[in-house]
């Protein structure tokens, strides 16, 4: 059994965020010992290192749980799980395809570049009036 410290060690996950975890249904109440301290068993652990590892890959924390609901059920079809990743692989292609906008818009605005005072500066005119941009990223992340 583990003391909470020992399983934020173990899966590198902070002891505020297991309880939050705990709070929101993603990781089962632990068993408490007779001086009311969490024990967390190897389920525990490799439940919380699953939600870590779909954290780290950007999983939003609703499909996180629809993802550990399927893994609670191994013998349901894959299709729901490979749907919930098809979700996720076109959210990071969006996101990707605004952070490639984002950088050409910043490297068209250092080429067009600061000739001489602020009052002549491209990158202050362009951050002043979103029109000026050769793309549309408003409203990113």
């Amino acid at each position: 059994m583990l003391t909470i410290g020992k399983l934020a060690q173990e899966t590198g996950v902070k002891v505020p965020t297991i309880r939050y975890y705990e709070q929101i249904g993603l990781l089962p109440e632990p068993d408490r010992s007779a001086g009311n301290q969490r024990l967390y068993d190897r389920a525990h652990r490799d439940r919380l290192r699953f939600v870590r590892h779909a954290r780290e890959l950007g999983f939003p924390l609703d499909a996180i749980r629809d993802l550990l609901s399927l893994s609670d059920r191994p013998e349901a079809s894959c299709a729901a799980a490979d749907g919930i990743v098809r979700e996720q692989l076109h959210a990071v292609r969006e996101r990707i395809a605004r952070l490639q906008a984002l950088e050409e818009e910043l490297a068209r605005m250092i080429a067009q570049g600061c000739h001489g005072t602020i009052a002549d500066c491209r990158v202050i005119e362009v951050l002043g009036d979103h029109a000026l941009c050769a793309h549309d990223h408003a409203g990113g992340d």
